[in-house]
């Protein structure tokens, strides 16, 4: 039975990105050397890479391109990691791979950059850097040890004192903040159709419509079976994340889904915008319990945050929320805010917040578990895929091939514990340290 997901059509970027490029269901069979399940970023990067290599592919996808999370996110482009500190990341994922996935991770912008420049990707590409904002006066620690981590892998960060984080963002609220100066934000749905077109222009092949319903074994080569057709395959690459319906038995198990929202304002007049990201920086409040904004094209922002009670199930709280929680943050913007888009997506949460590559069966993987991370993660994740499809040897690749594993119980609740968790020290510091604490905190 397919899973439910939140509406596609709602989105800002489906009523604002260019159109895809043209495809069609797939009828009958065909033959390539490797078959990519899955249209949103890692499948079309790692089918682009392949195309590049002369390599024959041919991506499925159930719905249309960038249907999931890579046509719904935020569009913030900040090659960071989630959750884990670059040495916390160190010891969970050893050597060497930690030192691999770092390198590929830390540098995604440039490969992101590379490709809307060389395949003209009307994505609303821009690379005016990322701060995220200190709300107390401790919390200025933490970020200059992400600074100097970060710098010593050849980041371009600095710290940002509190006029100069004023200077950069527009607000006044904190106490200083970093600045990641190579990171970006883009039309997410514009990237990843840009990107069917990019796969298209190397000779790679699409079909949409034609969702996955099983893979087996049929004279040597893999069977990867739709609806109305089938593609027989050397190799098979599932990177459906957490769109997964059906395609592979049990790999839905390998995630649990949490639900993020989006909204985006009408366009801002220039008053509002000199007091709200006069530079047009990416902007994270530096809360636990996350509100990250950034403009579209049009001067609308577009700012996130999770679901916790109310929020984001009654949208007449939650725009509240949106709207106190800003001008908080901006004291200068009179401007009466109207959310004119608010929409949904899903994650693929993993115990683990950095991404899994799985082995199932000799000449099949999936890679899931971005878990927030999309834009910079799924555009670098496809040189580490197709370089498994391409045969590099399993102790070479930058992900460490592992069984499939279903997550734990405990994870149906623990992101929300966790986010819980999160406010209540953010709460209790800031009380400490005689620090505001922002509306609905």
């Amino acid at each position: 039975m397919a899973r439910r997901f939140s509406e596609f059509t709602d989105t800002l970027w489906y009523a604002t990105a260019p159109e895809g490029p043209d495809t069609s269901v797939l009828q009958g069979e065909v033959s390539a050397d490797v078959c990519v399940v899955g249209a949103g970023y890692s499948g079309l990067t790692t089918a682009l890479e392949l195309a590049r290599q002369g390599v024959s592919v041919v991506v499925l996808e159930r719905e249309e391109i960038g249907f999931g999370g890579s046509g719904r996110n935020a569009g913030h482009c900040t090659p960071t990691f989630t959750h884990y500190s670059l040495p916390e990341l160190r010891k969970v994922l050893g050597a060497p791979w930690a030192e691999r996935l770092i390198q590929r991770q830390t540098r995604a912008n440039d490969k992101v950059g590379e490709m809307v420049r060389r395949y003209g990707i009307d994505c609303e590409w821009e690379q005016n850097g990322y701060v995220q904002g200190a709300l107390f006066p401790s919390h200025l620690e933490t970020l200059r040890g992400q600074m100097q981590s970060y710098n010593a892998v050849g980041a371009r960060t600095r710290m940002l004192d509190r006029d100069e984080v004023q200077a950069v963002t527009g607000s006044s609220r904190f106490y200083g903040g970093w600045l990641h100066e190579e990171a970006g934000g883009l039309n997410a749905l514009g990237y990843a159709r840009g990107l069917g077109r990019a796969v298209l222009s190397e000779g790679g092949r699409i079909f949409t419509g034609s969702g996955v319903s099983g893979c087996r074994r049929q004279d040597g080569t893999w069977r990867v079976e739709t609806a109305q057709g089938a593609v027989k395959a050397e190799k098979v690459i599932y990177t459906t994340g957490a769109y997964t319906v059906a395609g592979w038995p049990k790999l839905e198990e390998t995630f649990r889904i949490m639900r993020v929202f989006v909204a985006a304002t009408q366009p801002l007049s220039e008053e509002s915008q000199a007091a709200v990201l006069p530079q047009r920086t990416t902007i994270q409040d530096g809360r636990g319990d996350i509100y990250v904004y950034k403009y579209n094209r049009e001067n609308r922002i577009v700012a996130s945050m999770f679901p916790m009670g109310a929020r984001g199930r009654d949208p007449a709280y939650t725009r509240q929320v949106l709207s106190e929680r800003l001008k908080w943050l901006h004291p200068g913007l009179r401007e009466k805010l109207n959310w004119d888009f608010f929409w949904f997506g899903e994650l693929d949460m993993q115990r683990r917040t950095v991404p899994r590559l799985y082995g199932l069966a000799p000449g099949v993987v999936a890679m899931t578990g971005l878990s927030g991370r999309g834009v910079p993660t799924g555009s670098m994740i496809g040189g580490i895929l197709s370089d498994w499809a391409m045969g590099v040897r399993e102790q070479d690749l930058d992900l460490r091939l592992e069984p499939l594993s279903r997550q734990p119980l405990y994870m149906n609740v623990a992101p929300q514990v966790a986010l819980r968790g999160y406010r209540l020290r953010d709460n209790l510091r800031a009380r400490r340290q005689k620090a505001p604490l922002p509306p609905h905190a």
